[in-house]
């Protein structure tokens, strides 16, 4: 296997990642790699601050091209300061959402033009994309019952996340060597094994 690995893990609102991220984790650390864990927007002292301001439920002015360059900058610094160091070192970086959300969001979700979206990503992450990816697919509604309506995301429109649901399942169709879609409608178990059944064809027994 090729120095470092970068994992990433994409869904929409209510997926179940966190609980799919922690389970990946814990098998890989048994395996005997060293894993690093992060998050997006965060992961950083700076990206952890343009987090808050992006959630934050009570900015409801915040302009859609402002959204954008806030997720990219927040990027910017992550993959600088933390996960290009860490695949040097021969890591593995298992992260909660990467470029996919941003067009999944911002491009399916907004609808910012893809060239935009394209070269401005292109610029935040250079050559930097994942070497796997699982989408976790849940029902709309079903999702934003999971997951609640908290921060700003949480409470747009319907209409809003459905267009996010299907700019995953628009992506994973485009890139199947790396997207891997789980639907999370079934039991959590079955999820988790798909999941380590993908790691294991990776990484070994």
């Amino acid at each position: 296997m090729k120095k470092g690995y970068f994992i990433t893990f994409e869904g929409a609102e209510g997926s179940g990642k966190s609980t799919q991220i922690r389970n990946a984790v814990a098998f890989l650390k048994k395996q005997g790699y060293s894993v690093l864990m992060l998050r997006e927007p965060g992961g950083t002292r700076i990206s952890e601050a343009i987090r808050s301001i992006l959630l934050n439920k009570e900015l409801t002015e915040m302009a859609d091209v402002t959204e954008l360059l806030l997720y990219l900058a927040a990027r910017a610094q992550i993959v600088r300061e933390k996960i290009l160091p860490a695949l040097k070192k021969g890591k593995v970086v298992i992260c909660d959402r990467f470029e996919d959300s941003t067009w999944a969001y911002q491009g399916f979700g907004r609808k910012i033009p893809i060239p935009a979206i394209e070269q401005a990503s292109r610029l935040v992450r250079g050559n930097l994309k994942p070497d796997l990816t699982f989408v976790l697919d849940v029902d709309t509604t079903q999702g934003l019952k999971r997951g609640g309506r908290h921060d700003r995301i949480e409470r747009e429109a319907l209409s809003f996340h459905r267009r996010v649901r299907q700019g995953f399942l628009t992506l994973a169709k485009k890139n199947p060597n790396r997207m891997v879609v789980l639907d999370t409608g079934k039991p959590l178990e079955w999820v988790t094994q798909k999941v380590r059944e993908r790691l294991e064809r990776v990484f070994g027994k």
